[in-house]
């Protein structure tokens, strides 16, 4: 793993694959780092053809941290939210957007294959709205265009996600957490077995376990509201997975990404919830893999 100045701010990435080979870069989601796409699951696209890029956006992992900035309250811009008062964020999903554009400058990459999960399908969305030559193709997995009509997660879900951070230092404690945060919003037609969740989880709090970040990251979403203007914006070929059992964020929000993203080509999968478990990760890598080829 390396870092790079991009945009202002430090980020730490990845190379897996030859640097002869067709760049796709893969924006990770909420709270997660970048090992957060397994191995395994970059090697496949690496076998596909692709030099595969992962990084730590922002206030996650090792990249910049936003301390500087304050930690949002939570309870009350969520009901500022609900009143529809003006939010106080600390950055926006433009600026992540503006940070992968950077990791692309500081790369020396043209134009890549964008693949986004979650939150990291939004800073897809705007960077490919924002920087069209950029991106040779999207595909945005398990997010969504923050239309506030879309229907939100369920109460286990939401519950889940709003349980207390460990204290600093608790590595116990975190990765029960997370192991808790997963099991709640995850696939129910594709469970890990619990040595793989929990060596997953383990190793994710050892690396950085930072939930200012993660807060900081929220807010950029639910300030960022509506993005629908931005994604009608979008000319890259783009491809919609989402999971159709998806507790987090319903898959209506995947129809309806689908539905304003111009030309777009929509995947419901039975079974897939809010994560990326084993159990599909050759199916994702089989149409991501398709979905960019056709573009060659």
């Amino acid at each position: 793993m390396s870092s790079i100045q991009a945009n202002g701010i430090t980020l730490e990435y990845e190379i897996f694959g030859p640097a002869t080979a067709p760049p796709l870069l893969l924006v990770m989601g909420l709270s997660m780092q970048m090992i957060a796409w397994p191995d395994p699951f970059c090697q496949m696209l690496v076998d596909k053809g692709f030099r595969v890029i992962r990084f730590d956006n922002r206030d996650v992992g090792l990249s910049s941290k936003f301390d500087h900035l304050g930690t949002p309250n939570i309870p009350l811009e969520f009901l500022k939210h609900v009143m529809r008062l003006p939010l106080k964020a600390q950055y926006l999903i433009n600026d992540m957007a503006a940070d992968t554009a950077g990791l692309l400058d500081a790369l020396q990459i043209e134009a890549a294959h964008i693949v986004g999960v979650s939150m990291g399908g939004m800073i897809g969305q705007n960077l490919a709205a924002n920087f069209p030559r950029r991106v040779l193709s999207l595909t945005s997995i398990m997010s969504t265009t923050g239309r506030r009509s879309l229907p939100g997660p369920t109460s286990k879900a939401r519950r889940a996600m709003m349980m207390p951070p460990a204290k600093r230092g608790d590595v116990a404690v975190a990765v029960a957490r997370m192991k808790a945060v997963i099991r709640a919003i995850g696939s129910v037609g594709f469970p890990e077995d619990e040595a793989t969740l929990n060596d997953f989880c383990e190793r994710h709090v050892r690396r950085n376990y930072y939930p200012a970040g993660g807060a900081r990251q929220l807010m950029a979403i639910a300030a960022s509201g509506d993005r629908t203007a931005a994604i009608r914006r979008i000319t890259a070929p783009t491809l919609v997975i989402h999971g159709k059992d998806d507790p987090l964020v319903p898959v209506a929000a995947g129809i309806e990404t689908a539905r304003e993203i111009p030309n777009a080509k929509l995947s419901v999968i039975a079974g897939m919830g809010h994560d990326l478990p084993v159990g599909l990760h050759a199916r994702l890598a089989d149409e991501i893999a398709a979905h960019c080829l056709e573009q060659r």
